[in-house]
């Protein structure tokens, strides 16, 4: 009883095997090329589907995304100054009325 049993087990674990590798290979031969490929993984996964989707819109935020202009560290240090000044100002009006 016991070698039937493990006749069996060995057979299912070899007959995964075969399967795994025979679906392994599988995607290798009928991987299309380009623009073809996303639509036709598109239609195979979801999961594929919803990286194309993430990739077109990263591709799209990506031209707006412009960084501004650096400023100088003059110009900043006479901003900060001047944000300075100001609230400066509001306090002393606030002590006075």
């Amino acid at each position: 009883m016991r070698r039937l049993l493990t006749g069996l087990v060995v057979s299912l674990g070899i007959a995964a095997l075969v399967r795994r590798l025979r679906r392994s290979s599988r995607p290798e031969e009928s991987t299309p090329v380009g623009e073809e490929a996303a639509d036709s993984a598109a239609d195979d996964d979801p999961a594929d589907e919803l990286r194309r989707k993430l990739a077109e819109s990263r591709a799209e935020d990506e031209p707006a995304a412009v960084p501004p202009p650096p400023v100088t560290v003059v110009e900043r240090r006479a901003e900060v100054h001047e944000q300075g000044r100001s609230a400066l100002e509001e306090m002393r009006e606030d002590d006075e009325g």
